[in-house]
């Protein structure tokens, strides 16, 4: 009888060591999981899609950012160089000069230099521009579309919940990789794009 009592406290023992060997296990098994998927996960920052972006003028207003981290960038690769840019000048413009009254952007952002008859070079001073993104709807209606918004990770705080996201109206921000943070409309590859 004795020797019977024995071995069931054996197996019992035995029973609650491989118990907590197999609780050990798992735990370990399971901090491993995150931290390797922590460390195979790259990092995501936030990014406007052109293609949905409406130009509403929430990215000047609701960044956390003063001036707003979404800036306009010009796509060299996509531009005409036209001598009357949609992006530049109001459509109502009664000359082609660079007088306030006939420029769209309200900050004068955009720097329109010569280049031989008739084109021009248009850049971006991002220090100027306010994300309003009214030369992009300029340049959408009555250009090829070279002028896109998109938001700058160098001046970007990278919210959790970007302050922008949540109110935009088209749904056109997302998290992008890190690694590859553009998108361009027009373009599947954005890591070649000469942009200003």
């Amino acid at each position: 009888m004795e020797n019977s009592n024995e071995k069931n406290k054996l197996n019992r023992r035995e029973f609650i060591n491989s118990g907590i060997r197999v609780s050990i296990g798992i735990a370990l098994g399971g901090v491993s999981g995150v931290l390797l998927k922590n460390l195979l996960s790259e990092d995501t920052v936030w990014q406007l899609d052109p293609a949905k972006c409406v130009q509403c003028g929430l990215c000047v207003s609701n960044c956390v950012m003063t001036p707003s981290a979404v800036k306009v960038v010009h796509i060299h690769d996509m531009c005409g160089y036209c001598d009357l840019c949609g992006g530049y000048f109001r459509p109502e413009a009664k000359t082609l000069s660079t007088a306030a009254e006939n420029l769209l952007c309200p900050t004068n952002a955009i720097i329109r230099t010569f280049i031989e008859e008739p084109f021009f070079e248009y850049n971006i001073d991002e220090a100027l521009c306010i994300g309003c993104g009214k030369c992009v709807a300029g340049c959408d209606a009555f250009g090829n579309g070279s002028l896109q918004l998109q938001v700058r990770h160098d001046i970007c705080v990278n919210c959790n919940q970007c302050a922008i996201a949540i109110d935009c109206p088209a749904d056109a921000f997302r998290r992008v990789p890190a690694s590859n943070p553009s998108i361009f409309k027009g373009f599947s590859d954005s890591n070649n794009i000469e942009i200003t």
